[in-house]
Order: C-alpha cells, then sequence, then structure tokens
C-alpha cells in the first residue's frame, strides 16, 4: 500500500483544491416574460419553458 512520505501540508492541500470552487450561476433572459431564468429550466414567473407553457401559473397569481 503506498504510504505518504511528508505530510501534505495545508497550503499545499489548499492550493491544489484552489479550481473547485463553485462559479456564479448562469443566468438568460426569459423570451416571453423577460425574467432572468436558469437555462433549460422552466420559468419560475411565467411558467413556461421553451416558449410553451409547461406550469399554470394564473391561479398562483388570482390567489
Amino acid at each position: 500500500m503506498a504510504v505518504p512520505k511528508k505530510k501534505t501540508s495545508k497550503s499545499r492541500k489548499n492550493m491544489r483544491r484552489s479550481h473547485l470552487a463553485l462559479g456564479k450561476n448562469p443566468m438568460t433572459e426569459c423570451p416571453k416574460c423577460g425574467e432572468m431564468m436558469r437555462p433549460h429550466h422552466v420559468c419560475a414567473s411565467c411558467g413556461t419553458y421553451k416558449k410553451r407553457e409547461v406550469v399554470k401559473k394564473e391561479a398562483a397569481k388570482n390567489a
């Protein structure tokens, strides 16, 4: 079994992991309502996906 000869320092360990940080979520503009939404997801404000209504949002607006 392979055993490291020396302890990996905190600095070296963190430098190795520096590129693993999460980036910003990509956002696009909804073609129907203009709100910002995640790409390839249903729009939270109008309920459309690829210019088709998939979730009825009228009941929630009137309530």
